[in-house]
Order: structure tokens, then sequence, then C-alpha cells
């Protein structure tokens, strides 16, 4: 058997169908979300993925209500093994609270500010930098966080992809807090999107915000391509 690589994003890298229009990245997933409770699309989510030549990575986010109400706007650089750059979260409207996250020594520190002119509000996570980023609204942090299982707990043997669970202490900078996230492997799956059947890969997460299911696309590099919650009507499909 073969561990798969762990570098970050290294899944799409190698089949990036168009170049950065910098030569010194590459463009690893782009694309739209569409968020839907009971079948109706409430909102949407603007995402892109780049590696730079040194191996680090910018995954960057917009997501806006149909209503144009709300807008909130995200960048999470991570470098080459997935641990935090930095992190930005912008609402756009209404109001104008920011946060940032950083390293700080062996830990990570946020900084909010609630409004332009405050003054700026610090909390310490004791997490280590590598923990991943888990967002509210940000669909793509969960993609990310699947490809990251993936390099840390599947195999490629002769028959495919192998599996165990994982586990992962996640920060969520707009809850101002952190959790214990676990994460099963239910395996490939028949599933129809728009009408369209496709083989997908079925995990699940397990934590403090509920039970998510994800399906990732095992022929497209594993890309996102549905999202459910557990016990609510709530649907994320890409576009």
């Amino acid at each position: 058997m073969k561990k798969i690589a762990y570098r970050l994003l290294c899944l799409l890298l190698m089949s990036a169908p168009l170049m950065a229009k910098d030569p010194g990245t590459q463009p690893v997933d782009s694309g739209t979300f569409g968020v839907f409770m009971n079948n109706r699309r409430v909102a949407t989510e603007t995402f892109s993925v780049h590696q730079q030549a040194n191996g680090n990575s910018t995954i960057s986010s917009q997501i806006k209500d149909e209503g144009g109400t709300s807008s909130q706007s995200s960048e999470l650089q991570l470098t080459s093994t997935g641990g935090l750059v930095r992190y930005e979260w912008h609402q756009v409207t209404p109001g104008k609270t920011s946060l940032t996250v950083v390293p700080d020594n062996e830990f990570v520190r946020q900084t909010v500010i609630e409004k332009p002119g405050d003054k700026p509000t610090e909390q310490p996570f004791l997490l280590p930098a590598t923990s991943p980023i888990l967002d509210n609204n940000f669909f793509v942090h969960r993609e990310i966080l699947a490809w990251r299982y993936l390099g840390s707990s599947c195999t490629t043997e002769t028959a495919g992809l192998k599996c165990g669970p994982g586990e992962f202490g996640v920060l969520v900078p707009q809850g101002r807090s952190s959790y214990h996230l676990n994460i099963q492997p239910i395996g490939d799956e028949k599933v129809k999107i728009r009408g369209i059947e496709q083989t997908l890969l079925h995990i699940d997460l397990k934590g403090d915000d509920g039970d998510w299911s994800l399906w990732l696309d095992v022929k497209d590099h594993y890309k996102l391509m549905r999202v459910t919650k557990a016990g609510e009507q709530v649907e994320i499909l890409r576009d």
C-alpha cells in the first residue's frame, strides 16, 4: 500500500487546467457552492484555491445571501504542510466586524475588531498552528479539511482508496471557539446531483456544530461536490 502524500492540495496540482496569471502560483480549485434550505437557494459561496511556487496555499472565499443583505469574505494562508500562516475574515455587510488569526509561538492568537475605530480584542487558543480552520459558512474550508484527512488517514491500494477514521482539533474563528472533530469514512456511493449520477466518496464529520456529510468526486481529484447536515433541510451543491 502507498500512503497519500500529505503535502496539502497535491491531489489537484498536477491537473490544474489553467495557468495562473502570476507564474509563481498554480490554480488548484475554484468555483461556487450554492447553499439551499428546503430546496430554495439562500446563498452563494464563491471560492478559489491557489498554491505558490514555495508550496504555500491561499484559500479565498466570499459568501453572499440571495437577498443581498449579508456578505462575508475570508482568506486563509497555509504552509506547504498545512500550518497556519494567517487567516482573515471580514463581515462586509451588515456591519464591519473583522478578525485575524496568526500563529503565536506554539499556539494561535485571534484578534477581533467589532467595528472600525474600536480597540482590538485578543483571544489565545491552546491549539497548534497546524489545527484546521473550519469557520462558519465557508464550505471551501471543509474541502481543505477533507483533503487533509485524505492525506493523513487514507492509503492507495490496488482496489482503490482505503481510509480509516480521522481526528482533528479545529478552530472556528467567528464562533471564537474550538472543538474536537471526528471524521468517519462511509465509502464510494452513487449519487445523483441535478439528475446526473456520479460516483462520490462519502465521509462524515462529527463535532460540536452537528453531524455533517461530505461527498467528494473520486474522478476529479476529490473536489467537494455536496454537503448536508443531519436533522436540517440544508444542502450545499457545487454549481
